[in-house]
């Protein structure tokens, strides 16, 4: 295996990482602003923010690095897989101007806005963020 191919490897599971450290941030925001802790909430929607920055950066190195990959499976669970793998990425392409859109709306402080914006945003964000993870394990460790 080549040093890119290693490092792609990598990157695939540290991609993982930062989904899932996404998904962590975003439920805590979301707890936070339930319970009325604006600044907390802040603090945990930013970090998700900026997690989610990385994630694009690592992931277009690591889709530089190695390219696409074929998924191994067969049967039902690779109609379960491109199923996943398609709305996954159909939605993920929608999230960054979502994301940056509520937290410009926040940062106005047109919090009406903002919150209309993240009943559909919130969990956009938040699918996206669980079936990265999700398409990471089929497609690497099943």
């Amino acid at each position: 295996m080549s040093d890119s191919q290693t490092l792609g490897e990598t990157l695939a599971a540290v991609n993982a990482g930062l989904n899932s450290l996404s998904a962590v941030f975003l439920l805590a925001g979301y707890g936070f602003a339930k319970a009325h802790k604006p600044a907390a909430h802040k603090k945990c929607m930013m970090s998700a923010l900026v997690v989610s920055a990385v994630f694009v950066i690592c992931y277009l190195t690591r889709f530089y690095l190695t390219g696409a990959h074929r998924y191994p499976g067969e049967g039902p669970l690779r109609i379960v897989y491109f199923g996943m793998l398609f709305s996954h990425m159909t939605l993920a392409a929608a999230t960054p101007p979502l994301a940056l859109r509520a937290a410009w709306l926040a940062t106005r402080g047109r919090i009406d806005d903002h919150r209309k914006l993240v009943r559909y945003a919130w969990p956009v964000w938040l699918y996206v963020s669980v079936t990265g993870v999700l398409v990471y394990l089929m497609l690497y460790h099943l």
